[in-house]
């Protein structure tokens, strides 16, 4: 028999027919945690949630140490095991009894074979036609080495530690497999995690890993088919069993797979059907059945199961996506924990013990870290590539975990032995990041690494104080589809006229860049410059198989994602240069990607946007003049901090305002924040003009959104609104000194988290912005200039007005204009507000904390959050009821 058809034995054993169990359960006095043949579900729970929860735990704290998730799963199950918790009296027997680990351990190994299927699935052969000749070599002496080493290892520790009943030859295969094996799984998160995966290290090294993993795994069925069979005869007949098992796999079956998959349209499609579910399933438990019953190990099954899914059209990536959550969530964590209860630390007790670990550990690690370190150096590496190469090739994590598992089943190892191996897999896991970083940190990858913060900042500097002022570079981010809308209708404000429309398009992914050929424009008053889109799509990276895939395969996610053909599509329509990059990178990592990618832009455009449809303005005679308009049924992003929607999704929330924030902080440009309040299809296509609104106070970034509302109605369709609220003498004038500690310059940290700040503050660094306050305005209001600006400025109305209370002035000045746009035009407001208030001659803090918590009890309280988010002035228009959508805008740091 098998191994899986023992387990299933052993839990029918377990479960074999007793006298009837009372029914009352816990009401009757039953204790579920006591172990019950006729009722087992209780303790298998009970231990799948502690094994569970434990993992948890441990994951999270080691995810801050750039750790795999592969170490908190073990090291949960060791302190579980008898090394830590065991020696608690009573929790063996009541948590983890003898009798009650038989479906436990089935569990896992089910689990196991489809988590194998997850492995053989990764792999894509694809991957070892890029650079190939350096890969085969680096491959094949990280394997002849290791492998050699590791033979020679296998002896000294047979001879101090192995029982000598076990076959000696047996051994030496097996400690050789246990050393040259890499971690291909691992490898692929921590190459995606550190950014990699684009670099020729990262191509060369997944290359390499692929071909160490296939053979690991091929030298692995073959120990377990020797150590399996009773005879030579025997083990040669499982060894030409399963060469014609992969056979049968690989070509007719995986053959007649393709075919059904386009049949039934899932290949076209890009997701399996429920009969390609069915049959996929079938297929895995099948193969796991075959391989073991024939005597190597159901994994092995799950292993070639799959490599015959087909990869093209991201079928593969949908099929991982259905399956992975169950396997990663559930089961993986109770084969790793099992590992780890086998694992008794307290076996290591002795010098000799110890000093064998460390020779473990030296060999397993120097055997493929100078192997694959010098191959790499000699095909032309510098030493930094080549010390990641073989810090990473050195990588143990979950496969050699397997590997030993399966050496302590087939009785080759015994409880020290595993132990002592477990404890290296262990170290040589947590040493691969760290080592990696060391000798490749990003700046000294061979990518080009952008300037410093200062040096853009003084670039985007000298771009604002060119003489249009005109922006032809621009960054939009896109992490969600209900972005579209509030991207569309902004980009299309930036659409240059002319007459004919040009078709610039190219694509970049984080694998493959093909630059545009973009041929010379006319140049003349009609089309005065062209501008160029770059929309970076942002897929969040995290531990689910699916997307260290679809890092993998940026290149096809590019190409095919909804959200990038969508933009790519509009751009081609509306006459715009779109290009467009895809990154999978992790959460925290979104605003550095974002400040690196929009590093060689002229602005970066974050788009905000909830979906809302119908749109109803109404007047309101309580408004000043009683023309101002008042918004029903259109959705707030800041509606779920104001507790006004029934639904809230991840624009509403706190944490997205946090992601805005750090944006704004780490930027080293300008930065639009476009606030679509939902009205962005509110006018229908070609009626009326767009209007724009900008309430000038003063300050950097103010002078910001008066240049760009210039550029904007630099289009014939848009028509701009300019006031400068001055605030009268009878207005509290406080100073941001008054209301806020001192701060240095850029980012300050809040318990509302980044916020950004524009220098030192003092009475001089006022006075010089104030004065450009000036300069600029004289210079919009009068002057010469370039033919298309002069007519941009022929659609701009520019007036200024005093008001005690300018936060309150705004909100009444930005409903009238909404009003009037709704109503004349058909089309919704815009209003463009500057960022920060600081480098301006007053604070209106106390003004915005008077606005939002006074009379109108609808408005709601509103938290620090949000004025940090969008600026004072953002905030008042936010807490009203205005139906305007909000461009928000910050001046690049080095631009103040």
């Amino acid at each position: 028999m098998g191994l899986l058809s023992d387990q299933f034995a052993d839990v029918v054993r377990a479960l074999a027919p007793r006298a009837a169990a009372e029914q009352g359960g816990v009401i009757s006095g039953a204790n579920p945690s006591a172990y019950n043949a006729n009722d087992p579900l209780p303790l298998w729970v009970i231990q799948v949630v502690i094994i569970i929860a434990m993992t948890q735990l441990l994951a999270l704290i080691l995810s801050r140490f750039r750790q795999p998730r592969v170490i908190a799963e073990v090291i949960g199950g060791v302190l579980l095991g008898p090394s830590v918790m065991g020696h608690i009296p009573g929790f063996t027997n009541a948590i983890f009894p003898i009798n009650g680990m038989p479906l436990l351990t089935l569990t896992s190994t089910i689990g196991l074979v489809f988590f194998l299927f997850l492995v053989g699935l990764e792999i894509d052969v694809r991957v070892l036609k890029r650079n190939a000749r350096a890969s085969a070599f680096i491959s094949i002496a990280g394997l002849i080495v290791p492998l050699g080493l590791g033979a020679a290892l296998g002896v000294g520790v047979y001879r101090e530690f192995t029982d000598q009943s076990v076959n000696f030859g047996y051994f030496l295969l097996f400690t050789a497999v246990a050393v040259g094996i890499t971690a291909f799984p691992v490898l692929c998160r921590i190459l995606t995690e550190l950014k990699l995966l684009d670099t020729t290290v990262g191509v060369v090294t997944l290359s390499a890993g692929v071909g160490n993993d296939v053979v690991g795994w091929i030298l692995l069925a073959l120990t377990v088919a020797l150590v399996n069979a009773s005879t030579g005869l025997t083990a040669l007949y499982v060894l030409l069993a399963s060469a014609g098992f992969v056979v049968f796999l690989l070509f007719p079956v995986r053959w007649g797979y393709v075919w059904l998959a386009r049949r039934t349209g899932s290949l076209e499609q890009g997701s399996p059907t429920p009969l390609m579910m069915t049959l996929t399933l079938i297929m895995i438990l099948a193969a796991a059945f075959f391989t073991d019953i024939i005597g190597v190990h159901p994994i092995f099954g799950g292993f070639l199961a799959g490599l015959v899914i087909p990869h093209e059209n991201g079928f593969a990536i949908s099929l991982v996506e259905k399956l992975e959550d169950l396997i990663s969530i559930l089961f993986l964590p109770i084969y790793f924990a099992l590992s780890g209860l086998k694992t008794n630390l307290g076996l290591l007790n002795t010098g000799i013990t110890w000093a064998y670990i460390v020779i473990i550990c030296l060999v397993a690690f120097c055997s493929k870290f100078f192997a694959c370190g010098a191959t790499a150096y000699a095909f032309g590496f510098n030493w930094r590539e080549a010390g990641a190469i073989g810090s990473l090739m050195s990588c143990k994590g979950l496969v050699e975990l397997i590997v030993l598992n399966i050496g302590l089943q087939a009785n080759i190892l015994d409880g020290r032995t595993f132990s002592m191996f477990v404890l290296h897999a262990i170290i040589l896991t947590v040493m691969t990041t760290p080592l990696t970083l060391f000798f490749y940190p990003p700046q000294h990858r061979g990518h080009e690494v952008h300037g410093s913060a200062k040096q853009d900042g003084e670039a985007a500097a000298r771009r604002s104080a060119s003489e249009d002022d005109i922006k032809t570079r621009f960054s939009i981010v896109l992490d969600k589809f209900e972005q579209l809308s509030a991207a569309m209708t902004l980009t299309q404000l930036l659409q240059p006229p002319s007459a004919e429309p040009p078709s610039y398009i190219s694509d970049t992914s984080t694998e493959k860049k093909v630059e545009a050929n973009l041929p010379s424009l006319p140049h003349s008053p009609m089309y005065h410059h062209r501008v160029n889109i770059n929309a970076l799509r942002l897929i969040e990276l995290s531990n689910r198989t699916s997307d260290v895939m679809k890092s993998q395969e940026a290149d096809y996610l590019l190409h095919n994602d909804p959200v990038v053909s969508v933009f790519r599509t509009f751009g081609h329509l509306s006459r715009l240069a779109v290009s467009a990059t895809l990154s999978v990178v992790g959460l925290d990592e979104f605003p550095e990607a974002i400040a690196e990618h929009a590093a060689e832009a002229d602005m970066v455009i974050v788009p905000w946007a909830r979906g809302a449809t119908s749109v109803l303005v109404e007047p309101d005679a309580s408004a000043s003049g009683g023309a101002a308009g008042r918004m029903h049924g259109a959705r707030n992003p800041f509606d779920g901090i104001f507790h006004r929607t029934a639904t809230q999704d991840q624009t509403s929330s706190v944490v997205y305002s946090d992601f805005i924030r750090k944006v704004f902080a780490r930027s080293p440009v300008d930065v639009a924040l476009f606030v679509d309040r939902g009205l962005g299809a509110a006018a229908a296509p070609g009626g009326g003009e767009q209007r724009l609104f900008l309430p000038f106070i003063g300050g950097p970034d103010d002078r910001l959104a008066l240049r760009f509302l210039v550029q904007l109605c630099t289009n014939p369709g848009v028509r701009g609104t300019v006031v400068w609220v001055r605030q009268t003498e009878t207005g509290a004038l406080v100073t941001d000194e008054a209301t806020s500690p001192t701060r240095s310059g850029g980012a300050t940290q809040t318990m509302a988290a980044a916020d950004t700040v524009y220098g030192q503050q003092n009475t001089q660094t006022r006075m010089v912005s104030d004065t450009a306050d000036n300069l600029l305005w004289e210079r919009m209001t009068g002057g010469a200039h370039p033919a298309h600006i002069a007519d941009a400025l022929a659609r701009i109305t520019f007036t200024t007005q005093n008001a005690p209370q300018p936060l309150h002035a705004i909100c009444e000045l930005v409903e009238r204009e909404a009003a009037r746009a709704q109503g004349r035009e058909g089309r919704a407001l815009i209003v463009l507000v500057g960022r920060s208030r600081r480098m301006a001659v007053a604070s209106l803090r106390a003004e915005l904390a008077r606005l939002v918590g006074g009379k109108d009890k609808d408005k709601g309280a509103l938290g620090s959050a949000v004025a940090k988010t969008v600026g004072d002035v953002g905030a008042a228009l936010v807490s009203s009821v205005t139906s305007a959508s909000l461009l928000v805008l910050q001046a690049a740091v080095g631009a103040s």
